[in-house]
C-alpha cells in the first residue's frame, strides 16, 4: 500500500493529494505533525540513498529560526535524522512512498511517472 504522509495546512500537500485522488491512485495517510517520521523511517529513506538535505523542509520556521542552512553541514547524517525525527514540521512534506520510489516534495512530473 502506497503511503501518503502530508500536513494538512499544506498548500503542496493539498495539490498532491488532489493529484494522487484525480488519478485514483490508492494511498493511506498519515499526518506528520501527529505521527513524525522515525529515526528509523528516515534512516532507511537515507540508506535507500534520498539526500539529507532533500528531507528537510528549508522553507519552514523551524529551520529557519535554528539557522539549520549555516548548522546542517557540521552535522553528522545521525545528528540530522535524530533532528528530524524530532520535529514532523522539520521535514519536507509531502512524502509519497510506494513499493519502490519514495518522494520528497511535490512535483506534478514526478508523480505522473507512476500513473
Amino acid at each position: 500500500m502506497n503511503l501518503f504522509i502530508y500536513y494538512a495546512k499544506c498548500s503542496t500537500c493539498k495539490k498532491a493529494k488532489s493529484f494522487l485522488d484525480k488519478e485514483n491512485i490508492s494511498y493511506q495517510e498519515r499526518d506528520i505533525k501527529s505521527e513524525n517520521p522515525t529515526y528509523e523511517e528516515l534512516k532507511s529513506w537515507y540508506e535507500k540513498g534520498i539526500p539529507l538535505k532533500k528531507m528537510f523542509n528549508t522553507s519552514g520556521m523551524i529551520y529557519k529560526e535554528m539557522n539549520l542552512k549555516d548548522k546542517l553541514s557540521s552535522m553528522s547524517v545521525e545528528e540530522q535524522l535524530k533532528l528530524l525525527s524530532s520535529d514532523g514540521m522539520l521535514v519536507k512534506r509531502p512524502i509519497f512512498i510506494t513499493s519502490n520510489q519514495i518522494l520528497f516534495g511535490f512535483k506534478e512530473e514526478e508523480y505522473r511517472k507512476l500513473v
